[in-house]
């Protein structure tokens, strides 16, 4: 019986996937230093910015402020996440197009399993490159490996080699535009100079305590015996033990079912008022409540965020005694969290309200219950009010200002 191929997985990431929107409408911002996110006067962060920004120390997920410090010109662009989720869509079904094995992992990244195309894994990673930068306008970075874990590191170690002019693939636009392929057989070997906390699985904690050991390498990390991880970290020990030598038989998935459904708000400057506080908690659930419906789904776990200024951040969750999609129920729960938690005066910096343990939302509503359905029927039609005029379209008479 013949040997199975080697798979052929390759990882697409979208290079600096908010900037790049940005620059396809605005040209002009092409090679400028700019980031997208909110605004450093409003404890905004960088949700992404251009490699011009990013050769001051500019990084995602830094405070605007911080960023604004280390680049003085730093053009700051609000986010249009509706946008970019629209070019998402138009680059996934451009995948879709090509191998029905297609598992995105977030708005910019996706797995492919193209290991019945005849063509090699670099001349397919060309031709995807290619193509997204062709139709799309945008620029993206491929890694090619027998596993996604593999693909995954390749597109990394790629994009970084790319920056620094090491193994420097065609550049355009200041975008890394990087093609990795490791070819089967060498994934150990990938690995080995790569730190220790490349590994997914190895946070912090774990890198410490994997250096105390004499353990920086992944190189390190597989040769050490694999019992002795295992009794040392568990299972976590298992698998590290397996990923340092490049092991990974994970499929593609095609369809992930949503775990949870949150929302949550940061304030511009610490709230202490109670009402609010509340009124807040009250929009969070709604919306959250809207997006289950919009989905199709319900679920019967409230979960609370709550953040100090401190940015001490705590979680308190309660379970409802059946599935719920309806924003009442879901403010009346996490209100329940927040008044054993929060004393009046304190100071918050962020609320947040999730619904998880979700399933396909079933009406079980009795034939005598008339007052469940009209409210159903009233959801529903403030539901299409909202989506065609806005979300403040319908308000509730507590949530309005007096006008005398």
């Amino acid at each position: 019986m013949p040997l199975a191929s080697p798979r052929k997985i390759l990882h697409l990431d979208l290079d600096a996937f908010f900037c790049a929107v940005e620059e396809g409408r605005d040209p002009a911002l092409r090679g400028k230093a700019f980031a997208v996110g909110g605004r450093p006067d409003e404890r905004g962060v960088v949700a992404s910015c251009s490699y011009a920004a990013r050769r001051f120390g500019v990084r995602s997920a830094m405070p605007m402020s911080r960023a604004l410090k280390l680049c003085p010109g730093l053009l700051i662009l609000p986010s249009r996440h509706k946008a970019y989720q629209a070019v998402s869509q138009k680059v996934m079904a451009r995948l879709g197009a090509l191998t029905p094995l297609v598992e995105q992992i977030s708005i910019d990244e996706a797995f492919l399993d193209m290991t019945d195309l005849p063509e090699s894994g670099e001349a397919l990673a060309r031709q995807l490159q290619a193509l997204i930068r062709d139709e799309l306008g945008l620029p993206c970075s491929v890694g090619v490996a027998t596993n996604k874990l593999i693909a995954k590191i390749a597109t990394d170690v790629g994009k970084a080699a790319s920056q620094t002019g090491g193994h420097r693939p065609p550049q355009t636009g200041g975008y890394p535009n990087a093609i990795m392929v490791v070819p089967p057989g060498q994934e150990a070997a990938f690995l080995a100079p790569l730190p220790a906390q490349t590994l997914w699985g190895v946070g912090p904690k774990t890198a410490d305590a994997l250096a105390s050991l004499g353990i920086h390498t992944i190189g390190d990390l597989a040769r050490w015996p694999s019992a002795d991880l295992a009794r040392r970290f568990g299972k976590v020990g298992v698998d590290l033990a397996g990923r340092a030598r490049g092991l990974d038989d994970r499929p593609v998935v095609t369809g992930h079912e949503a775990k949870s459904i949150s929302q949550e708000t940061t304030f511009t400057r610490d709230v202490k008022d109670g009402k609010a506080l509340r009124d807040t908690l009250r929009d969070l659930s709604d919306q959250v409540g809207r997006r289950l419906r919009q989905s199709g789904l319900s679920g019967a776990t409230v979960k609370l965020k709550l953040r100090w200024p401190d940015f001490t951040t705590l979680t308190r969750q309660t379970t409802l005694s059946q599935p719920t999609d309806q924003g009442d129920e879901i403010y009346n729960a996490v209100t329940r969290l927040f008044d054993d938690v929060w004393r009046p005066g304190k100071a918050v910096r962020l609320l947040g309200t999730a619904v998880t343990g979700l399933g396909t939302s079933v009406q079980q509503l009795s034939l005598l219950d008339e007052g469940s359905e009209k409210k159903r029927r009233l959801q529903t039609a403030i539901d299409e009010l909202r989506e065609r005029f806005g979300s403040r379209v319908v308000q509730r008479a507590s949530q309005l200002k007096d006008e005398g």
